[in-house]
């Protein structure tokens, strides 16, 4: 099937009009510490609940770890430059808590944070913005021993960490994001139980959502007392939720969805809330006793920017009992008192995740944010997709994923010009790395990895996006 956001052929006349983005428009890439870094125990790093996890057999595809990933830990070096040769403005990376502060409590690894000293040393001096996120899910074992997320304690002992990373390296680094995707941590890694630490429970995957964020706004508390000036945001991941029908049973499998997905992060974080419509619906779940006096409060702490990340649509439809079960990210599980709706697809291109090709939702996405909830600067702190890739003459021609970027670039402008304050955009991922409960199967990286000799071979996306950097817009060919 082909592709309608695909850029035209070589060759073939394209009168869609250049694009230019903003001045000083952030251009960037994205990465995970777990994802790429390796060395999962040198330099006094402990286990995280992701080791744990992919140790286990059974829970990722092929039983791959991250013990090696892409070697970034070792790599730090030759990866920036090639960063700096693809034009890159800024990069997005995660500092690994177990590595820094193993255990999670106590003080810091000095030999952990000297890494990130490094890694922010290598991108000044290679003229690129340092995006630092201090949680991409890489929870410290001893942490999750102790209840994990699921109990409040471990907020608290994130506001501890965060400290200690803004002590170190606040002087350096101006941008910082608080957790990455909490929706991720709390509902496939407590409810569905696809993601690390692997618990299926809606009720504990209802107390770590709640958890996650109280951390955040003691975090955001914490940055703030330690580096004043700082750059404070969060990225939760978002989706355009939309009714199969207009049916009204449809419609309201629509709005518990994006009760669950969007507004279950989005109000408490910017509006001090949760929904009343959301805390009906998860009544049969959790009595929300879990939520003190003070909490909403903490959690809205004002923030500087908000990042969103986005991949594509829900199309949702009231209870089927006779429907097929649905793959593992959309398991029902992931949506405590929502068990039942339905996730159907609409025969358009999708991406090797299975994923639909929507970019128009980017458009919806981020004018829902600005429109319905802030004023503050947005950030697109990732946006990608996995494609099949293959290396023939030492080349990889993604032009699937060349396209999808296009796409999306086109949408993100497309919301600039309707007034969403949209300040930059990172692409993920930098490089291909370890796809969470997908092992290394899955690839969404501009820059292709062969794991056994760890090469790095800029694909076709990279060079377009380094093009499209350099311009600070899309020219039409």
């Amino acid at each position: 099937m082909s592709n309608p956001a695909s850029p035209p052929a070589v060759g073939v006349v394209d009168d869609r009009p250049p694009l230019t983005f903003p001045p000083g428009f952030l251009w960037g890439a994205a990465t995970a510490a777990y994802q790429i870094e390796g060395a999962a125990a040198e330099g006094g790093r402990t286990p995280s609940i992701w080791d744990t996890f992919s140790h286990t057999p059974g829970r990722v595809v092929e039983g791959h770890t991250g013990d090696v990933a892409c070697d970034h830990y070792h790599r730090l070096g030759s990866d920036v430059a090639l960063m700096a040769e693809l034009g890159l403005r800024s990069y997005r990376f995660s500092v690994s808590w177990p590595r820094v502060q193993p255990g999670g409590t106590g003080p810091a690894n000095a030999e952990g944070l000297d890494f990130y000293r490094r890694l922010v040393d290598e991108l000044l001096g290679h003229g690129i913005e340092p995006w630092l996120t201090l949680y991409h899910w890489d929870l410290p074992q001893s942490l999750e021993d102790v209840g994990g997320w699921p109990a409040r304690d471990t907020a608290a002992r994130f506001a501890d960490y965060a400290t200690l990373v803004a002590d170190a390296l606040g002087d350096r680094v101006r941008y910082w994001t608080t957790l990455n995707e909490p929706w991720c941590s709390a509902f496939l890694g407590y409810g569905s139980g696809v993601h690390a630490p692997g618990r299926s429970d809606g009720a504990d995957a209802v107390r770590a959502g709640h958890h996650l964020m109280l951390g955040h706004g003691l975090a955001v508390q914490a940055l703030r007392a330690a580096r004043p000036t700082a750059e404070v945001g969060v990225t939760v991941n978002l989706y355009p939720v939309t009714p199969a029908s207009a049916a009204p049973a449809d419609v309201d499998a629509a709005r518990r969805i994006d009760g669950l997905a969007n507004r279950f992060f989005l109000d408490p974080l910017l509006r001090g809330s949760y929904p009343a419509d959301l805390m009906a619906d998860l009544a049969k779940v959790t009595d929300f006793g879990h939520v003190r006096d003070g909490d909403l409060a903490t959690i809205s702490t004002p923030l500087d920017v908000v990042g969103v990340n986005y991949y594509s649509r829900h199309v949702v439809a009231a209870p089927d009992p006779d429907a097929e079960p649905e793959p593992y990210w959309r398991a029902p599980s992931c949506w405590p008192g929502s068990e039942d709706v339905r996730f159907v697809t609409r025969g358009v291109p999708v991406t090797d995740m299975n994923w639909e090709i929507d970019a128009p939702g980017l458009v919806e996405t981020l004018r829902r944010v600005h429109e319905e909830y802030t004023d503050l600067p947005l950030y697109v702190t990732e946006n990608g997709s996995a494609f099949v890739d293959e290396v023939v003459d030492g080349r990889v021609d993604d032009t699937d994923r060349l396209a999808y970027f296009d796409a999306h670039l086109r949408a993100a402008h497309e919301a600039i010009e309707a007034g969403v304050p949209l300040r930059g955009y990172f692409a993920w991922s930098l490089m291909d790395n370890f796809e969470w409960a997908w092992g290394y199967t899955k690839r969404f990286g501009m820059v292709h990895v062969d794991y056994d000799s760890q090469v790095r071979i800029p694909k076709s996306s990279a060079r377009w996006y380094a093009e499209v950097i350099r311009r600070n817009g899309l020219a039409a060919q």
